[in-house]
């Protein structure tokens, strides 16, 4: 039987757990996905609507002399720089989940079965409570795990970044194991992937054939 209404999932996971990429299996399988990623890098360039706050609130070095945001010299700021970081969270986060909730919206007017919406730092928001993500109506938190030691060696490898750079971005987000007993459903990614697709797979099996919202079993 399918699952009544629209089944509101939060998908999230740390830096290096490959939930990007369970994202998109989740979108080949039939989920609507929205990336809150994407969002950032819509508001963020020329015209959008961070753009002119980003550049009064860290000052014009921030930009490229093309006008666009100088996204490398910002992100090395703000991982290191817990203020810098909180600054621009309190600037960007409101506008991607006032899109975030639009879009949401649309899909459950649309009668989409299940919408994922992938937001990184969901969990950090939402214990910082109303405005950063805590409102937003999920059914489901779903969390992509990996141990910290398989982070490190994911990021080292995709970003070529040393050992200390690569920590301090893992230590910027919330640890994983905290994220863990947070989540309802976790997927652990530490492995091969083809032992997470299968879960991912039966999870949305699940989802999908539900009647109620339910946590797939652990």
């Amino acid at each position: 039987m399918a699952h009544r209404g629209t089944l509101a999932i939060g998908l999230t996971g740390g830096i290096g757990t490959g939930k990007s990429r369970v994202g998109q299996l989740l979108r080949t399988l039939g989920a609507a996905v929205e990336c809150s990623d994407e969002i950032v890098r819509e508001i963020q360039a020329p015209e959008g609507a961070a753009l002119a706050q980003i550049a009064a609130t860290f000052g014009e070095a921030y930009l490229l002399p093309s006008g666009e945001l100088d996204r490398a010299r910002l992100g090395e700021l703000v991982f290191r720089d817990p203020d810098a970081r909180r600054k621009l969270g309190n600037l960007i986060h409101p506008l991607v989940y006032r899109e975030l909730a639009r879009r949401l919206e649309a899909h459950r007017r649309r009668e989409v079965q299940v919408v994922v919406l992938d937001i990184p730092l969901l969990l950090e928001g939402r214990q910082a409570g109303p405005g950063s993500g805590a409102l937003l109506p999920f059914d489901l938190i779903l969390l992509v795990y990996a141990d910290e030691e398989t982070q490190l060696k994911r990021i080292i490898a995709r970003d070529g970044l040393s050992h200390e750079d690569a920590l301090a971005r893992i230590r910027s987000q919330l640890p994983i194991e905290e994220k863990r007993a947070l989540a309802d459903v976790v997927i652990d990614n530490s492995g091969k992937w083809e032992a997470t697709s299968q879960r991912v797979r039966e999870c949305y099996e699940q989802w999908v054939s539900a009647d109620e919202p339910t946590a797939a079993p652990a």
